[in-house]
């Protein structure tokens, strides 16, 4: 049953933990997909910006050919062009617009001022009647748009010429570098914005497996017996199995109790009907090494009985976690045994951080802590000392004496059942291996060691949680 609430666990709190979590997984896939988009669309926008802005520039340019063919004139066969045109941009020196006038042959008729100065090899194609755009380069390497329209005259004979307009397209590289860079941050812009987005809706939406995941922490704390139904639908099925199994486990843990508790309860009759049959028999001096014999057994069989009650009833639920203040339980049990050890008048140094808890559920501590105590008072000479510290990620509490403490040769032998050092005094022999279970059943450990008050040191490491 252990390992099916571990698993679960992971599945229910899985947006609980750092990077693992569900909505982390989903905002770096949504982050992926959106900046692959982004860097897909960018060379989609870049060539739309280009082909819209040169298609632009052609009808400039046609329109600026436009101005040519409306300004020539054919008079005694010869082209004739007005000393200024109406666009005056082509009279400019200095003006990036430039203008071309070629025969049919390929000759060079006419040119505008502001060409006079340009290196710009330029034949047309001359097939008659045909429109192009194209680019070019002149002799220092700076690229042109050129816009070739071939057209007939009226006139005599009706010439075919080619009226050229050029443009340089530095102004055109410069303004599709402006908008590369304002693309670029209008695109980082609403990527944040859309991540934002992403992020929000994420948060809103996971909202139920955040309530889910509070239900579990007060379940696993003992404050709710099961999970609510006001989810979503598409975790009810989720919730509603948690709680057959938290139900089912209920029921199944009660009924284990119920069941050994019966089985003690039987058994008392019969064992204290042995016991009086013994102390009958032990009265005939023939029979007291049969009644010595008989005791043992008996003894064995209540202790083997004590054990398996207790172990049964302390383990750690599937679920349900607990956290139980420390100090408390130690004043309590140290206030009994200030009274049964009264002639020992043993002093208790307790060394506990503020409001210090423990992973175990109250019954499980209070069976631990009082068999080691108990096994400190009646062991120590006059001081017990208890102390609680963080040893990385768990917890160490120390159980310290003054006694005559523990040979290391014999450390191992006195955690196994029915083992006692202590011959002296009345008992089972079966507390240490209680303590062990508990905490074998909680993910802890107990080592013996050493203590500097001179005596034995109990040493017991838990998980924080």
């Amino acid at each position: 049953m252990s390992r099916r609430w571990r698993r679960w666990l992971v599945l229910a709190r899985t947006t609980r933990n750092g990077t693992l979590s569900l909505r982390l997984r989903l905002m770096l896939g949504a982050t992926c997909l959106a900046v692959v988009f982004m860097l897909a669309l960018l060379p989609v926008l870049q060539a739309a910006f280009s082909l819209a802005f040169e298609r632009v520039i052609e009808e400039r340019l046609a329109a600026d050919a436009n101005t040519l063919i409306s300004a020539s004139r054919i008079e005694d066969g010869q082209l004739v062009m007005p000393s200024r045109l109406p666009d005056e941009e082509f009279d400019l020196p200095d003006a990036k617009l430039l203008g071309y006038i070629f025969d049919p042959q390929g000759k060079l008729l006419w040119q505008s001022r502001s060409a006079e100065d340009e290196q710009i090899d330029y034949h047309p194609r001359l097939h008659g009647d045909i429109t192009e755009f194209k680019r070019v380069r002149d002799a220092d390497g700076q690229e042109y748009f050129v816009y070739d329209v071939e057209l007939r005259l009226a006139g005599e004979g009706r010439q075919a010429f080619s009226f050229v307009t050029m443009q340089p397209t530095s102004e055109y590289r410069s303004l599709f570098d402006e908008f590369r860079q304002q693309l670029y941050l209008w695109l980082g812009g609403g990527l944040l914005v859309l991540l934002t987005l992403l992020w929000l809706g994420l948060t809103w939406g996971f909202r139920s497996l955040k309530r889910l995941s509070h239900e579990l922490d007060q379940v696993e704390s003992g404050r709710l017996d099961r999970l609510s139904d006001q989810h979503p639908k598409e975790l009810l099925r989720l919730t509603r199995s948690l709680n057959r199994l938290l139900d089912g486990e209920r029921r199944q843990r009660e009924q284990y109790r119920n069941s050994l508790g019966d089985l003690a309860h039987s058994l008392k009759t019969p064992l204290t009907v042995l016991q009086s049959v013994g102390e009958v028999i032990s009265a005939q001096p023939d029979n007291r090494e049969q009644t010595r014999i008989m005791r043992a057994q008996i003894e064995r069989m209540s202790q083997q009985i004590g054990y398996q009650l207790q172990r049964a009833c302390l383990g750690q639920s599937g679920l349900v976690r607990y956290r139980v203040a420390l100090q408390p339980v130690l004043t309590r049990l140290c206030s009994t045994l200030d009274k049964v050890y009264q002639d020992k008048r043993v002093q208790v140094d307790l060394q506990l951080p503020p409001g210090a808890t423990l992973p175990l559920e109250q019954g499980a501590l209070m069976e631990l802590l009082g068999n080691l105590l108990e096994n400190a008072y009646r062991l120590c000479l006059h001081q017990v000392r208890i102390t609680l510290l963080e040893d990385g990620d768990r917890l160490l509490l120390s159980i310290e004496d003054d006694g005559p403490g523990v040979p290391v040769d014999q450390r191992a032998r006195i955690l196994r059942r029915g083992e006692r050092l202590d011959a002296q005094h009345p008992g089972q022999g079966i507390g240490l291996a209680v303590v062990k279970d508990i905490l074998d059943s909680y993910g802890g450990e107990l080592k013996l060691d050493d203590s500097s008050l001179g005596g034995a040191a109990f040493r017991l490491r838990l998980p924080p949680d």
